[in-house]
């Protein structure tokens, strides 16, 4: 092979970019556990928050930087298909990274439902006798329907139960809000993928179209979330408060809609870029594929939402 034959690879210049976005991503994750810690046993959260959003806007500000100059690169055909394929295997990992996440957590709810539940009501032979030294007369139930006159174990453990939930069964099961929710975003996974087919098939007009459905879908979901969570404050009782149950369902839902947001700003993005500059053909669409793998991914997690948190 001569080196005429070899393919040229494009190798942009040194960038702070990476190690930015590192910093950024690290204030806003670590302004979202003092929030939540405060919520829980503090002051509301509220400096947590606004380190928070200091976090979001640094992140948002150097992500947006980081893909335009992406976006100029391609337009300049600076990027060849061996960079394309970096890409490609990029979007992939931090899916992979994803999926991490939530099977952290999905891990620590099939650990309280099924194992610290169970012992602490005293099922279990290797932890015999765990109700009676740690909370007597404790019989668990999921979800878990706590008042602090119901925290009688070892000095009235009242920072860990210290909320009033009136129960799940009365509007957060059957209020018809997850289903909604549910048909929304599979709804929404489907015009993505009709969409795609049609970039693919050069119908601008008709990727256009199934892209806007999508949003409108996933902005939808977002509402209806938004709606669930003023009807479990305000009428259940339901808050981080209380108990492990809300815990684990603010964290859970409420992380899962932040990456609903998050995917619904990129195919955003994807949609504007397509609308206003003319982006995007049959073969060089890669900015709204790795979006819409995102989308893809967000809408399997939800289904797993709905059925280890709602249902079952």
């Amino acid at each position: 092979m001569t080196s005429t034959d070899n393919q040229s690879y494009y190798v942009p210049d040194s960038s702070p970019l990476a190690v930015s976005t590192s910093v950024a991503a690290g204030v806003l994750i670590a302004g979202i556990a003092v929030a939540l810690n405060g919520m829980t046993f503090g002051d509301g959260g509220g400096a947590g928050w606004s380190i928070s959003l200091v976090g979001l806007v640094l992140l948002t500000a150097v992500l947006f930087s980081w893909f335009r100059t992406t976006i100029v690169e391609n337009r300049q055909r600076m990027a060849s298909a061996q960079l394309k394929r970096s890409y490609v295997l990029g979007i992939q990992w931090f899916i992979f990274s994803e999926i991490c996440f939530f099977a952290a957590f999905f891990g620590s709810l099939f650990y309280v439902r099924n194992l610290v539940g169970p012992w602490l009501g005293g099922e279990g032979t290797k932890m015999g006798g765990t109700n009676e030294l740690l909370w007597q007369g404790f019989q668990f139930a999921w979800p878990m329907q706590i008042t602090p006159q119901d925290a009688v174990g070892i000095n009235n453990q009242m920072p860990a139960n210290n909320g009033i939930y009136s129960g799940a069964d009365q509007v957060m099961h059957w209020n018809g809000i997850p289903l909604i929710n549910t048909l929304l975003l599979l709804s929404s996974s489907v015009t993505v993928h009709i969409a795609h087919h049609a970039l693919k098939a050069g119908k601008k007009s008709g990727f256009n179209l199934w892209l806007a459905i999508t949003l409108l879908l996933g902005f939808a979901f977002v509402g209806f979330q938004v709606l669930e969570y003023h009807e479990a404050y305000n009428e259940l009782g339901l808050t981080l408060k209380s108990g492990i149950y809300g815990s684990t369902f603010f964290i859970l839902t409420g992380f899962h809609g932040f990456h609903v947001c998050m995917g619904a700003i990129m195919l955003s993005v994807q949609w504007l870029r397509s609308i206003m500059k003319g982006d995007f053909t049959a073969d060089d669409h890669f900015g709204f594929e790795a979006a819409s793998w995102y989308w893809h991914f967000v809408d399997v997690v939800w289904v797993g939402l709905f059925l280890f948190v709602y249902i079952f």
